[in-house]
C-alpha cells in the first residue's frame, strides 16, 4: 500500500502536459479571388473556426490568386509558417497538377496535411441561357467558347479531356484571374460558358444562375447526380471505355472533397490533430451549419483523416492512366 501510495504521490506531483493551443491569428489563403465560391467558403468557415480551437485564435481570409491555385500551393509548400497559424484551401485543379501538369508545380499535395473538406461535390458544365448550347450534345454539334482560370485549373483541364472522350468542340479562352472574372466574362457575353464550375460554387456565388434559369446545365462532372443541377447527364452515364471512366476518376478528385483546407507540409502533429478536431467541430456547430444554409452552402464534409487517405490514393494512380492525362492537358499549360 505504501508503495501505491508513493507512485500515486509522484503521478500526482509530475507536471501536467500542457495543452496544444493556437493564439497567434490564424490567416486562411484562397487559391482565388473575392467573391468567387472558395473564398465564400473560407469566410463561411473562418467565422466559426476560432471558438473550437484552444486559445481562440482569430480567423482572418487572404485571397492568393494566381495560375489556377498553383500559386497558393507553392506558397504553402515553400513559405508558409508551419506553426498552425496557416491554412490554404484550393478548387481541384491543384491537387492533381504536380501529377498530370507539364510542368513541375514545385510541390506535392500528398505532403501537405490535410485538415479536411467542406463538401462533396459536383462540378458543371454551363452555358448561358441565350446562347444556343441548351445540352452537351449542342457543343458536339458547333464550337463552344468556355472561360478558364489557368493552367491547372478544372476550368481549363476538362474541356480538353471531354473533347477527347466524348467529342465536345469546346474551345478555351484561358488567364481570366478567377470565378469572379469568368462569371462577368459570361453574363457580358464574351464567351458562351464554362467547365469547371461546382454546384456549390455556383450556388454560393451566383445563386440566381440556377434560381432563376439564367443558365442551362449541359453536363455533371462527379461520381453522382445531383437532382439540384437537373437533368443535366452524368458524365460517367456518357462514357463506355474504361479507360475513359479511370481518367475522369483521377480528374474528379476534387469533388469528392470540394473546399479542402490544408496546412503546410513540417506543421508539428499536435497542431495538425489540434486543427482537424476544430474543423471537425466546427462542421457539426448550429451556428456554423445555419450560417451556411443563410449563404445556400452545401455542408457534407470530409475529415482530415480521409482526406489524407484520398489524396495518398490518387498520388499511386496506375502510370498509364497518368500519362494519358498528362498528354491530354499538354495544350493548357504552354
Amino acid at each position: 500500500m505504501k508503495a501505491i501510495a508513493a507512485i500515486a504521490a509522484l503521478l500526482l506531483a509530475a507536471p501536467a502536459v500542457a495543452q496544444e493551443t493556437i493564439t497567434k491569428p490564424i490567416t486562411i489563403y484562397v487559391a482565388g479571388t473575392a467573391g468567387g465560391g472558395i473564398d465564400l467558403y473560407a469566410r463561411l468557415v473562418a467565422r466559426h473556426l476560432g471558438r473550437h480551437i484552444p486559445g481562440n485564435p482569430s480567423v482572418n481570409v487572404q485571397d492568393m490568386p494566381g495560375a489556377g491555385g498553383i500559386r497558393a500551393a507553392n506558397f504553402l509548400a515553400d513559405s508558409a509558417p508551419k506553426d498552425g497559424t496557416v491554412l490554404t484551401t484550393f478548387p481541384g485543379g491543384p491537387l492533381i497538377e504536380p501529377l498530370v501538369g507539364a510542368r513541375n508545380p514545385g510541390y506535392d499535395m500528398s505532403k501537405f496535411n490535410w485538415i479536411g473538406a467542406v463538401s462533396r461535390d459536383v462540378s458543371l458544365c454551363v452555358s448561358w441561357g441565350p446562347t444556343p448550347f441548351k445540352s452537351i450534345d449542342d457543343a458536339k454539334k458547333q464550337e463552344m467558347v468556355l472561360a478558364g482560370t489557368g493552367a491547372g485549373s478544372e476550368t481549363d483541364t476538362y474541356p480538353l479531356i471531354l473533347n477527347d472522350t466524348i467529342g465536345t468542340r469546346f474551345r478555351l479562352i484561358t488567364g481570366y484571374l478567377g470565378s469572379k472574372e469568368t462569371f462577368m466574362a459570361i453574363e457580358g457575353g464574351e464567351v458562351h460558358g464554362r467547365c469547371g464550375l461546382t454546384l456549390s460554387s455556383l450556388e454560393a456565388s451566383k445563386p440566381d444562375w440556377l434560381r432563376d434559369h439564367l443558365v442551362n446545365v449541359i453536363l455533371q462532372l462527379g461520381f453522382e447526380k445531383n437532382p439540384k443541377a437537373g437533368d443535366a447527364p452524368l458524365i460517367f452515364d456518357l462514357l463506355t471505355k474504361e479507360a475513359d471512366k479511370q481518367l475522369f476518376a483521377l480528374f474528379l478528385t476534387g469533388t469528392a472533397m470540394g473546399r479542402p483546407f490544408a496546412a503546410p507540409p513540417g506543421t508539428p502533429p499536435g497542431k495538425v490533430e489540434l486543427l482537424r478536431k476544430a474543423f471537425d467541430a466546427t462542421m457539426t456547430d448550429p451556428e456554423f451549419l445555419a450560417d451556411g444554409k443563410t449563404m445556400q452552402a452545401e455542408i457534407s464534409p470530409t475529415s482530415g483523416v480521409d482526406a489524407q487517405a484520398l489524396i495518398a490514393k490518387v498520388y499511386a494512380t496506375p502510370r498509364d492512366v497518368v500519362e494519358r492525362a498528362k498528354k491530354l492537358i499538354t495544350p493548357a499549360a504552354k
